[in-house]
């Protein structure tokens, strides 16, 4: 197991822990504790990549928004609704 899947297997195991005054959920991580649990001084492209991969073989989401992280779950995403190429279209006008 690499350094990317461990902390994947770490952040989806936080994902299911109380903290913060919630049973389980999604949470934010800020980027130094990630550069931490990477053991990095920096996080280059390549490595928020190869973590977002890791975590959704986990089935988690890693959204990056600058100065820190947001981990949710992929079942987030199944019900929202789906735009086609009609709704699209009609926003031309």
């Amino acid at each position: 197991m690499n350094n990317f899947e461990h902390t994947a297997k770490q952040l989806s195991a936080l994902y299911l822990t109380s903290f913060g005054g919630k049973d389980s959920g999604r949470y934010r991580i800020a980027s130094k504790v990630l550069r931490d649990m990477l053991d990095r001084k920096r996080l280059y492209p390549e490595d928020i990549q190869n973590l977002s991969r890791a975590l959704l073989e986990e089935g988690y989401i890693l959204i990056d928004m600058d100065t820190f992280f947001v981990v949710l779950s992929a079942k987030t995403f199944v019900n929202y609704r789906r735009a086609n190429a009609d709704s699209v279209l009609g926003l031309e006008d």
